[in-house]
C-alpha cells in the first residue's frame, strides 16, 4: 500500500504542481507582452489561459499533501524532521500561491481585459480621450510593468519553495527509511 500511495503522491506532484510552476512563471512575461501590445488580442488570451491553468491545477494540487500525509503515515515518518520541514515549506508555498500569486494574476488579467474592451469600444467612435482617462485611472495600480515584476518575484518564491520540498523529499536528511 505504501508504494501505491507514494506513486500517487509523486504523480500528483508532477501532474498538478508542475503545470502551476510553469504557467505561473510564464504569466509575468506574457502579461508584459500584452501590456506592450494592446492591439494583439492573442496576448490577452494567453494571459487568460495561463491564469486558468494556475487556478485549476492549484485546486488539483491539494491531492499532493493529502497523499503525502497518507504515505508518511504508512511509512511511519510523520515525526521526522525532514518531513515536518517539508510540510511547513509546502504550507508556505500554498500561502504564497493563494495569497500573493493568484490574486495578482487575476488583477492583471482583469485589467488587461478591461483595457481591451475599452479600446475596442474606442474604435467605435466614442470620446477616446475620456475613455483613456477612465481606463488609466481604473487599471493604474494593477496594470504596470512593475506589477508584473513583483508578481514574478512572488512566483519565484513559490517555485523555490517547491524546489526545496522536492529536494527534501528525495534526500530525506536523517531518514532511516532508506534512500
Amino acid at each position: 500500500m505504501t508504494k501505491f500511495l507514494l506513486a500517487v503522491h509523486v504523480l500528483a506532484a508532477i501532474v498538478a504542481i508542475g503545470p502551476v510552476t510553469v504557467a505561473a512563471s510564464m504569466f509575468p512575461p506574457a502579461a508584459r507582452r500584452a501590456l506592450a501590445a494592446p492591439e494583439d488580442p492573442r496576448a490577452v488570451e494567453t494571459v487568460r489561459l495561463l491564469l486558468r491553468i494556475c487556478r485549476v491545477y492549484a485546486v488539483a494540487g491539494v491531492a499532493v499533501p493529502v497523499f503525502g500525509f497518507a504515505t508518511a503515515k504508512n511509512m511511519g515518518v510523520l515525526g521526522d524532521t525532514w518531513l515536518i520541514v517539508s510540510i511547513v515549506l509546502t504550507a508556505l508555498a500554498a500561502v504564497v500561491l493563494v495569497a500573493l500569486v493568484l490574486p495578482r494574476q487575476t488583477a492583471i488579467a482583469e485589467a488587461l481585459e478591461e483595457r481591451q474592451v475599452t479600446e475596442s469600444t474606442d474604435s467605435g467612435g466614442g470620446d477616446a480621450a475620456a475613455t483613456a482617462i477612465a481606463v488609466t485611472t481604473a487599471t493604474a495600480p494593477t496594470l504596470t510593468s512593475r506589477a508584473t515584476v513583483r508578481l514574478a518575484m512572488f512566483t519565484g518564491q513559490f517555485n523555490l519553495l517547491w524546489a526545496a520540498v522536492t529536494v527534501l523529499m528525495i534526500v530525506r536528511p536523517g531518514s532511516t527509511t532508506g534512500a
